[in-house]
């Protein structure tokens, strides 16, 4: 599915973006300065970025596998979790590739089509990692709140449709911001202090002032931000006062455990993102202070996301034990 999503709106935008399409656009390339420093510098940068890229996707490959070849693990709970894995494969692909490039760039320009086709996944797939964490956090108030009903209420078709929601729902989200900011006239200057293609940067680089604009586009992502965020915060406070009334101890521990590895995702998400949108203006020097959160949340996060998963949840724990062995034992 998201692939045939992703080969369809990449022909879209490229239709749409394209040169006769932008008769008031003198611009075609952007140039992203990315991070300063000199050559050693640089080259930290890119060898500290390459480990973090390839851990993350062996780290999130690996938990795909898991719930793929391990049948204990073809539950509800498995499934979104291994969606959501492969959906952080691509999550960070959709940036650090072109960073990577980027750095090693003289000229680090990208195209204006390429910029906001970069700027469409980054944030389609930012908006599906929220609307995966709304629906995980569902499933353990399902889970938790209501055991008997679970198995009647979670099925396999009815899983399979959330799914399917979150994909297409996050791929459908963003093209009217992009088309409205594309056509957004861009006669110069051309170089954005950042190393992606991002609103702010972009609002700052049009030639007009377009108030209306950012209006809708800031309203937009709050909304997206912020609704799954309230779903999120309203399963958990039932989970809560279900797991407070339970009597024993131990049974309270079990309830916790079975959802601390997604508070915690949920945690290092949405802080992150709290951080760029409300400490980051404000610092004292706000374009590195938003690069460094960009790179934690855009490299950082889909790594430490796969850790939580693999180290804390004993059922993956020995899942991948069992998967990685298989592999040893075959080769």
């Amino acid at each position: 599915m998201f692939f045939i999503i992703h080969s369809l709106i990449t022909s879209v935008f490229l239709t749409a973006l394209g040169p006769q399409n932008r008769t008031t656009h003198f611009v075609t390339e952007f140039v992203l300065l990315g991070f300063h420093g000199q050559r050693e510098m640089q080259s930290c940068f890119f060898s500290f970025i390459l480990v973090l890229y390839l851990m993350t996707l062996l780290g999130n490959g690996a938990i795909v596998c898991a719930v793929k070849w391990d049948r204990r693990l073809h539950t509800p709970m498995y499934i979104l979790l291994g969606n959501f894995a492969f959906l952080e494969i691509w999550y960070i692909s959709s940036t650090v590739p072109n960073m990577l490039v980027n750095i090693l760039s003289e000229t680090k320009t990208i195209s204006f089509s390429g910029c906001f086709l970069q700027f469409y996944f980054f944030f389609s797939l930012g908006t599906t990692e929220c609307f995966f964490l709304s629906v995980m956090a569902y499933d353990r108030y399902l889970a938790i709140c209501r055991p008997l009903h679970y198995p009647s209420i979670m099925t396999g078709k009815f899983c399979v449709i959330l799914v399917c929601v979150c994909w297409v729902g996050g791929f459908l989200c963003y093209p009217v911001p992009i088309v409205l900011i594309s056509q957004l006239p861009f006669c110069g200057p051309n170089i954005t202090d950042h190393f992606v293609c991002d609103p702010g940067p972009l609002f700052a680089l049009a030639c007009i002032s377009a108030p209306s604009t950012e209006l809708i586009c800031y309203t937009f992502n709050s909304m997206i931000i912020f609704g799954p965020f309230l779903s999120i915060l309203g399963s958990y406070t039932l989970v809560i006062r279900a797991v407070l009334h339970i009597p024993s101890g131990a049974g309270r521990t079990k309830a916790f455990s079975t959802c601390g590895s997604h508070l915690m995702v949920v945690s290092l998400f949405y802080g992150t993102l709290m951080v760029m949108m409300y400490v980051s203006p404000t610092s004292g020097n706000p374009a590195a202070m938003q690069k460094i959160i960009t790179l934690v949340y855009s490299a950082m996060t889909p790594l430490l996301n796969s850790l939580i998963y693999s180290l804390r949840n004993k059922d993956m724990k020995d899942a991948l034990k069992r998967v990685l062995g298989l592999t040893v034992s075959q080769n």
